[in-house]
């Protein structure tokens, strides 16, 4: 199989991944009468490698600007995180901006440590919960893993999110990387971070299942 997904992880790019440094791409607080678009996710919605315009995020925000008024996004993601990140801040971030929707895309960081599925699920289970309790809509965004993981682990980390987002009953996008993951070219040098020029597309591929819950 052609790209990332057909190739090896390496212990140098995996610790790329786990990241060093931890810099959100956080807005600042919504002005009144505006409904928020809280983002929880890692690296690959940070914009890890990428000037702070060009993620995924930030053209949704503009995407958000243009076609949903009255709305705005919060980028509170952090490279490195992993669910027990997002689960340890998520109340806090929902105190601070008060979202109409919650979008939960962390995962990626447990599965390339090969940290226990079974954690995982409690955390994306307490962020989704926290979500709902506040009165947010919640989309859930999976990933998958590279086969080198072993296939047992691959599945069960797939169905983890696939668990959590049909006992809960939230909006679900499977693999937020879909679009470009079997095409080599797309990612930087680590073999793991999409490049700028693929950022749209990720941005089209969300908005398919976001744009459709931001209603008044």
């Amino acid at each position: 199989m052609n790209g990332i997904y057909g190739a090896c992880l390496s212990l140098v790019q995996r610790a790329v991944f786990i990241a060093i440094a931890l810099l959100p791409l956080q807005a600042s607080a919504a002005p009144a009468n505006t409904r928020t678009v809280l983002v929880l996710g890692d690296s690959l919605s940070a914009g890890y490698g990428l000037s702070a315009e060009q993620g995924w995020t930030s053209l949704t925000a503009g995407q958000i600007s243009k076609s949903r008024p009255g709305w705005t996004l919060v980028n509170a993601s952090i490279s490195g995180d992993t669910t027990a990140g997002g689960a340890s801040r998520v109340k806090g971030e929902l105190a601070r901006h008060h979202p109409a929707v919650l979008v939960i895309a962390l995962g990626a960081n447990d599965g390339l440590r090969g940290l226990d599925l079974a954690q995982m699920r409690g955390n994306l289970d307490l962020m989704v919960g926290a979500g709902k309790a506040a009165g947010a809509k919640v989309l859930l965004i999976g990933m998958r893993l590279p086969p080198n993981f072993g296939p047992q682990y691959t599945r069960a980390f797939e169905r983890t999110y696939v668990d959590v987002a049909k006992e809960n009953r939230v909006v679900f996008l499977p693999f937020l990387l879909e679009p470009i993951a079997a095409d080599r070219r797309a990612f930087q040098q680590d073999n793991l971070h999409p490049i700028a020029a693929v950022q749209p597309k990720l941005r089209d591929h969300v908005w398919k299942s976001l744009g459709p819950m931001l209603t008044r």
